[in-house]
């Protein structure tokens, strides 16, 4: 049975949570403010965390960013504003997707769902890639490190992945639509902003010029395509 850990201080909230996700077959523990969620994080017991934002003694981003030092799994983030600081921030520091309250059980449940199976699929797929080198960026998708021009640069998990399979299909345009999809793997229910987010940090940190790029082109009005 998978484990599921949410970081929430809203004792109902959570309760409907973890009714919600073990009724769905996942074992659930509930940790009520940022500190102890943290600790119960890095036990390394848990498959997902479902981590609220807004939390007595240390918030979401803090928690987010030192699991994140130290763990890979996935990281879903419960805001209750929908505020693009709060969003960008919390993809930034390596979350892996948000919800905004309020927001349906059922939904909840989908997405946990999706970003588990996704995480087991490149879990298990991570032996059969090989390494993409194109015109001094290099991505290892085995040790999942990425360089460009022979320097080593930072990127959270979802970053990598967009960032691969864009390089692994050059010149091909994919919309945003497409690209939640593939790398999300949710389907009619995401928000493409996050896409966006993902696409302007990779930018950050390969391009030499963030505002004239290079690698990953926008198409208007259809999506973006990596540049060969």
């Amino acid at each position: 049975m998978k484990q599921i850990l949410i970081v929430e201080d809203e004792r109902t909230i959570a309760e409907l949570q973890r009714d919600y996700l073990e009724v769905n077959g996942f074992h659930t523990d509930i940790a009520a403010n940022g500190e102890v969620g943290l600790e119960m994080a890095l036990s390394g017991k848990y498959d997902l965390i479902v981590l609220d934002v807004m939390l007595p003694k240390m918030n979401g981003f803090d928690v987010c960013k030192q699991i994140r030092e130290q763990m890979d799994i996935p990281i879903l983030m419960v805001t209750a504003r929908r505020e693009d600081i709060d969003v960008v921030r919390g993809l930034g520091l390596g979350a892996d997707d948000y919800l905004t309250k309020p927001f349906k059980p059922a939904e909840l449940v989908a997405r946990v769902k999706a970003h588990m199976n996704r995480y087991e699929r490149l879990i298990g797929s991570r032996g059969a890639t090989s390494e993409v080198e194109i015109r001094g960026l290099r991505l290892d998708p085995d040790s999942r490190r990425a360089f460009v021009r022979d320097e080593e640069i930072t990127l959270t998990n979802k970053e990598f992945d967009l960032l691969h399979f864009l390089a692994i299909h050059p010149n091909r345009v994919f919309s945003k639509d497409q690209l939640f999809e593939r790398i999300w793997g949710i389907d009619a229910m995401g928000d493409t902003q996050t896409v966006t987010v993902h696409i302007r940090k990779i930018r950050e940190k390969i391009e030499t010029d963030s505002a004239n790029p290079q690698f990953i082109e926008t198409v208007w009005g259809a999506g973006y395509r990596f540049r060969m």
